[in-house]
């Protein structure tokens, strides 16, 4: 069954479903409902994994003869993109990644990214625009990102006007005068003037903080995970 096939090249890859549909534009539930229930895949959602992925072998993702991955493919790292309609790909782009604990925090990077020293830069073709890159810690975000996962960020200026609500950001939180870094969905509160932090993990309960509260904001682009095919 291609469905099923499908699903096991997602989990070989380390990647989550939503990840995984984010990345071919499906809509989410739609590729972990076909797995589950062993339903077909239309043709053009098939062509978009193949366009995706181009290290799966196709014939085994339409019949199941030969190997998952094509001859001399190989997936050392799971890239996942998480693309708003209005994103134009970037051909090529080098992102620099940061250390985070060398900068202070969001705050004096966002606002002086080019006079910090990066520890590195990142080229992955087709990505939306993006201003940098940090490494990522904490649980809140499993299964999407573990710790130890980069996230690849476009920086919001207007605070405000900039949130578009489901989407994940990074954010500096002025908590008691100290700045809280943190990666989280961002849902509309029922509370005036605040913002419903969101985790993927559900052992962390939603969390509604004040707008003003906000020092930093970026909105997620994509994000990396290293791992090797055994």
């Amino acid at each position: 069954m291609v469905s099923r096939r499908v699903g096991d090249f997602i989990e070989a890859s380390g990647i989550s479903y939503y990840a995984f549909e984010n990345s071919i534009g499906a809509s989410r539930g739609a590729i972990s409902k076909a797995v589950k229930e062993e339903k077909s895949i239309g043709s053009n959602v098939l062509e978009k994994i193949m366009g995706q992925y181009p290290q799966i072998n196709p014939e085994w993702l339409l019949t199941g003869k030969g190997t998952m991955l094509a001859e001399g493919a190989e997936i050392p790292q799971a890239v996942r993109q998480y693309r708003l309609r209005t994103d134009v790909p970037v051909e090529s782009q080098k992102i620099p990644l940061f250390n985070l604990e060398a900068v202070a925090g969001l705050l004096p990077l966002f606002g002086s990214a080019t006079a910090q020293q990066p520890i590195d830069h990142i080229s992955i073709p087709q990505l939306p625009k993006c201003d940098g890159a940090i490494y990522v810690t904490g649980n809140s975000m499993q299964p999407i990102l573990n710790s130890g996962d980069i996230v690849m960020y476009k920086i919001m200026q207007d605070i405000r006007s900039s949130i578009f609500y489901g989407e994940m950001y990074l954010l500096g939180l002025d908590m008691a005068g100290d700045e809280y870094v943190t990666v989280k969905y961002i849902h509309k509160s029922e509370q005036p003037g605040h913002i419903k932090l969101v985790s993927e993990n559900p052992a962390h309960q939603p969390m509604d903080v004040e707008m003003e509260k906000i020092r930093a904001l970026a909105l997620i682009k994509a994000s990396i995970r290293i791992s090797a095919m055994k």
